[in-house]
C-alpha cells in the first residue's frame, strides 16, 4: 500500500534498529500504544515481528525508514479491529491520519470488512483526531477495560461503517 508520503508493507529483518527506537524504546510512544518498554537494542527480541499478516510497517517513501507500525485484530466475519503507533518525532505531521486512512481504504475496499473499530486511552486527543478525520465516529466508553503501565485504562472505541 502507498499513500502520497508513505509506504505501509510487512515488516523486514532490517527493521530492527528504526521498530525498537520508534516504538518499544520511545516513551512517549508507550503511553498510548500497548508495547513493554526496551532498554537496549541489543536485548530486544524483535524475531516475532518480521513477515506477520497482522503487524504492518508505516514507512517513509523517500527513505523507505519504518517510522511505525498498524496492527490488525479482533477479526471476525466482517469487522475487525487495528490499531496504531508512530515515533514521537513524526508526530503532529500528518503521518498517523495519512497511514490510517489508507489502511481503513485497504480493509474495507480490499479485505472486504464492513466495520472497523479502534480505540484510545481516555486524554489521548490525538489519536481521537486522527480517528475523526479519518471518518471513523464515537462508539462506546469502556471503563477500566485493561491494566497497563499499572494504571487501570479506560478505553474509547471509535467505529466506521462501509457505506
Amino acid at each position: 500500500m502507498e499513500t502520497e508520503r508513505l509506504i505501509i508493507d510487512k515488516i523486514k529483518e532490517t527493521d530492527k534498529e528504526d521498530y525498537y527506537l520508534n516504538i518499544p524504546h520511545d516513551k512517549k510512544v508507550l503511553e498510548t500504544f500497548i508495547c513493554p518498554y526496551e532498554e537496549t537494542l541489543e536485548d530486544f527480541d524483535f524475531s516475532r515481528y518480521p513477515g506477520r499478516e497482522n503487524i504492518l510497517a508505516i514507512r517513509l517513501k523517500d527513505t523507505g525508514r519504518l517510522i511505525g507500525v498498524l496492527t490488525l485484530f479482533g477479526e471476525e466475519e466482517d469487522s475487525c479491529e487495528i490499531g496504531y503507533g508512530i515515533g514521537s518525532r513524526y508526530w503532529n505531521q500528518g503521518y498517523t491520519t495519512e497511514a490510517v486512512q489508507r489502511f481503513l481504504e485497504y480493509l474495507m475496499q480490499e479485505k472486504g470488512f464492513r466495520t472497523v473499530y479502534a480505540s484510545f486511552f481516555t486524554g489521548n486527543e490525538a489519536s481521537k483526531r486522527v480517528m475523526e478525520k479519518c471518518g471513523m465516529t464515537y462508539d462506546r466508553f469502556s471503563e477500566k477495560e485493561l491494566t497497563y503501565l499499572g494504571v487501570e485504562r479506560d478505553l474509547i472505541y471509535y467505529v466506521i461503517h462501509k457505506e
